[in-house]
């Protein structure tokens, strides 16, 4: 198993424990570039979750996409294996507050 995939795997229990809906979009060449690892409905709340592991960090196109998902009103987080406790922390708060059009990076 990756590294990346670990942290793909801890966000999605981490999802499935709080009853979020959720997919990992697969492009394949099919879907678009760039998109989030995992997309994520939580609380009403529109998330993009990208993964990342070792000190590897985001690309252009994701950070851009990323930043789209802010404009229109959604959560865009960035995580690696670094952030598990913040990621915890904020979705068990997400249904307490009203949230939209942020960008959140948990990488070391």
């Amino acid at each position: 198993m990756t590294p990346e995939k670990k942290v793909k795997d801890k966000v999605k229990a981490m999802l499935k424990d709080r009853g979020a809906y959720y997919f990992m979009p697969a492009t394949h060449g099919y879907g678009a570039s760039g998109v989030a690892d995992i997309v994520a409905c939580l609380h009403g709340k529109f998330i993009a979750i990208e993964c990342k592991a070792n000190g590897n960090k985001p690309t252009g196109l994701q950070i851009k996409n990323m930043l789209d998902v802010s404009k229109s009103g959604g959560i865009a987080i960035t995580i690696d294996e670094s952030g598990y406790e913040e990621l915890e922390m904020f979705l068990t708060n997400l249904d307490t507050k009203h949230i939209g059009g942020m960008v959140i990076t948990l990488l070391k």
